[in-house]
């Protein structure tokens, strides 16, 4: 007798970390499952942890291998963490992609921005619209958040429904878009929701998130008040806050230059797609220096203190085309994202030792969130009523806080899980009933590596203590035929007693080569290897690391 069918979900990146968004949605058997993937994101390296790793994706090895019974990609909305990995990691699916309209279109900018060859079609369906994918039925219900057509997911099955909740928050006047649409999110707990997998950003936070036009409104007494020049930096997506700092603009008498090219991408396809109509066309860099002090105001890329963004260039005082001065004000009408805070807070104190003044979200009401804090959370919860409750999007503390909020809230059923589980959501009672693999890949260049991978491992060392390199020719009886090339690089240049440490690891290549047996001295690889660990074991007796050391053997 068949087995019924079990409608499984397995997080694979965004569970236990902000970022990295991936989620997975099976039905059938564990012989054979239909999969449904939800989103497709990056989180940012990290230089002090990750030198040289631009983006971090998650592992896609379990849809590779399963791409035969993949039916789609469905992506809830545009931000990097929910669809940065696509043009890296389509290649190895291939399946169909589906978005609304706002959602592909940024997509497909950013895909002809990268002058690749590679055609990567999205399939658009219309906001709240409703298509099936194989054994799936998902339904897009617009929900507010920071970047236009977000939406939750309402994913139908033969066992059950889940309402996959995105990024989402409740605002009542959002600048561009709907409100969430609670009569909808009413009906679909009216018809019985199995489980509900939900944002947990702001679970750590009481109370409501503020609205964007309360920001507006802020933005522009601030805007009205300012003497000099005015620049604001923001996230590029969130075209709510491009408007509500055009219309402060406007109202200042201001002329609105957009300086960074993500701004000016997402600026585009926001007009394409009708979320800046009434809005005055903005100018370019090179229209900045025509205007008076009092007459323009700069919206740049680079809130989070990208080495390469446009604000930085400005705070270093070489961007060709944007200058401030003393007395001109800089607003961060952005958050801080976690990692972040010492490449922004250099910025900061860049700008300020320039005699600019700076406003930021703890002077002012420039920035609000785009996720639920504990009261929205209860108000979802109880429109929904689901059966049972799966806190995502969040590390450790707000997984467990957003849990026990749901407990409080009667739910009949939490469960907390990791990246790779593989939960059961029905029938019968969810429990985690396999892993799945998962992992992380690091987008390095052009090249994307495993997080094993030797080039990442060696970095990492090679950033801690350095690296050895020493060059040996010998003839083949084995005997030394000039002094050995020793180069040392990112280690001291002397030890404490101030003794130069190449001549001391000279030294000690030379020792240890004369020191060998005539024997081992005729093996390349042998000496190599004792070259190698003297080198090591003679820098860390001097300097307390050991670096990695290579060494290269010629017989001549």
């Amino acid at each position: 007798m068949a087995r019924p069918d079990e409608l499984t979900f397995a997080p694979l990146g965004g569970v236990g970390e902000i970022g990295m968004n991936l989620s997975i949605y099976g039905l059938g058997n564990r012989h054979q499952r239909s999969w449904l993937a939800v989103d497709l994101g990056v989180s940012f390296g990290d230089e002090e942890h990750l030198p040289g790793i631009d983006l971090i994706m998650p592992d896609v090895r379990f849809l590779e291998k399963e791409k035969k019974n993949l039916v789609g990609i469905v992506l809830t909305h545009a931000h990097e963490d929910h669809f940065g990995a696509i043009i890296d990691l389509w290649p190895k699916l291939g399946c169909p992609i589906y978005a609304t309209k706002f959602s592909a279109s940024l997509f497909a900018a950013k895909l002809a921005a990268e002058r690749t060859t590679l055609k990567i079609p999205i399939t658009e369906v219309p906001s709240g619209g409703r298509i099936d994918l194989g054994p799936f039925s998902v339904e897009f219900i617009p929900v507010a958040h920071s970047i236009p057509e977000s939406h939750a997911l309402a994913i139908r099955t033969s066992v059950g429904t889940v309402l996959h909740t995105g990024d989402w928050k409740i605002d009542p006047t959002p600048v561009v878009g709907p409100p969430t649409d609670e009569k909808r999110l009413r009906e679909i707990g009216d018809e019985g929701v199995l489980a509900l997998i939900g944002d947990s950003t702001n679970a750590v936070r009481d109370g409501r998130s503020p609205s964007e036009s309360e920001v507006g409104v802020s933005l522009t007494g601030l805007i009205k008040s300012a003497k000099g020049r005015v620049a604001v930096t923001t996230f590029a997506s969130n075209v709510g806050r491009i408007r509500a700092v055009a219309d402060a603009a406007r109202a200042a008498g201001r002329e609105v230059v957009l300086v960074g090219r993500a701004m000016d991408r997402v600026s585009n396809v926001a007009r394409e797609c009708g979320y800046l109509d009434g809005v005055p066309a903005f100018r370019g860099p090179e229209y900045y220096g025509h205007f008076p002090p009092d007459k323009v105001l700069a919206l740049c890329t680079g809130s989070q203190g990208e080495p390469r963004a446009a604000l930085a260039r400005i705070a270093r005082d070489d961007h060709p085309e944007v200058t401030l001065n003393k007395g001109d004000c800089v607003i961060f009408s952005s958050r801080t994202i976690p990692g972040n805070e010492k490449a922004v807070g250099g910025i900061i104190n860049g700008l300020v030792n320039q005699g600019i003044e700076v406003i930021t979200d703890r002077d002012h009401l420039v920035h609000v969130s785009g996720h639920p804090r504990r009261d929205e959370l209860r108000e979802m919860i109880s429109w929904v009523r689901p059966q049972l409750l799966i806190p995502v999007h969040g590390e450790a503390l707000h997984l467990n806080e957003h849990a026990k909020l749901a407990r409080q809230m009667g739910v009949p059923k939490v469960m907390t899980c990791r990246n790779g589980d593989l939960v059961r959501l029905g029938p019968g009672d969810p429990a985690i009933i396999d892993q799945l693999p998962s992992g992380r890949l690091y987008k390095d260049g052009t090249i994307l590596e495993e997080d094993k991978s030797r080039a990442v491992v060696e970095r990492r060392k090679m950033a801690f203590a350095g690296c050895a390199f020493v060059a040996l020719a010998i003839t083949e009886a084995g005997e030394l035929v000039d002094d050995p090339e020793v180069e040392l690089i990112g280690i001291p240049e002397n030890n404490r007693a101030g003794e130069p440490l190449d001549d001391i690891v000279f030294d000690a290549v030379v020792a240890t080569v004369e020191g060998l047996p005539r024997a081992r001295r005729r093996d390349p690889d042998a000496i190599a290897e004792s070259v190698r660990r003297t080198v090591r074991s003679n820098i860390q007796e001097h300097w307390g690391k050991k670096p990695l050391c290579f060494v290269h053997v010629l017989t001549v």
